[in-house]
């Protein structure tokens, strides 16, 4: 067999398919650098679909993102329901923009009622960029797959200082607790991330924490602290 033969065929339908998809990607970044580039501070709040309105994590997060509106961020979810709806309905009711990054899947995502501006995605690729590129700080509720990978993105961005060091509050320390440990115990111990970067989040318990987490790293920023006026 020559090195040609080894080559596959290209499917020029399967080419154009993929080519447009670059450029619905590129369509999602341009909307959402022209929509959120101006809107600052921003905290950014993860958490699951799953949980329903009666839950103490839904009146949780959402008692945070109305500290937070009322303190000045505006409030940045995913945009479904559970805890995402959570967060865009404590902003929605406070001064500051609720605002929702939604994504088309096949399953539990809907658009909640709660949403200043609310932005539609095909890609989370996309997605995750704009969840990342304004936050001032990202508070991190309970949550699954969805959830974890958005912190793990966001810890190894900060870890490798491809973005600046932000706060990142993990909220319910008996939800995260198991996971922490996981990381001291195999992570740490065994070299795959070093010790201090266990430091790179908090752990907190109620709406008070939270906002003095925020505060706190920023205390003595006076950009950030005129723009919260």
């Amino acid at each position: 067999m020559t090195q040609k033969d080894k080559i596959p065929n290209i499917d020029t339908s399967e080419l154009a398919v993929e080519s447009w998809k670059v450029f619905q990607i590129m369509a999602e970044f341009v909307e959402g650098f022209e929509r959120l580039s101006k809107i600052s501070p921003s905290v950014t709040i993860f958490g699951s679909a799953r949980i329903d309105k009666d839950h103490r994590y839904y009146k949780l997060t959402e008692e945070i993102a109305n500290k937070l509106s009322a303190s000045g961020f505006a409030i940045v979810s995913g945009g479904g329901p559970g805890l995402m709806e959570a967060a865009n309905k404590g902003a929605y009711d406070e001064k500051s923009l609720s605002i929702g990054l939604n994504i088309q899947l096949p399953h539990e995502q809907s658009g909640n009622s709660y949403q200043d501006i609310s932005l539609n995605f095909r890609h989370f690729f996309s997605r995750k960029v704009m969840f990342v590129k304004y936050a001032s700080a990202y508070v991190v509720m309970p949550g699954g797959f969805g959830t974890l990978d958005e912190l793990a993105e966001i810890l190894t961005l900060v870890q490798t200082q491809k973005e600046k060091k932000v706060p990142i509050v993990l909220v319910v320390s008996q939800f995260w607790s198991g996971l922490i440990d996981w990381f001291k115990e195999n992570l740490v111990s065994e070299g795959m991330i070093d010790k201090d970067d266990i430091n790179l989040f908090r752990i907190a318990d109620n709406a008070d924490e939270v906002v003095k987490i925020i505060f706190d790293h920023y205390d003595g920023n006076s950009s950030l602290s005129s723009s919260l006026l």
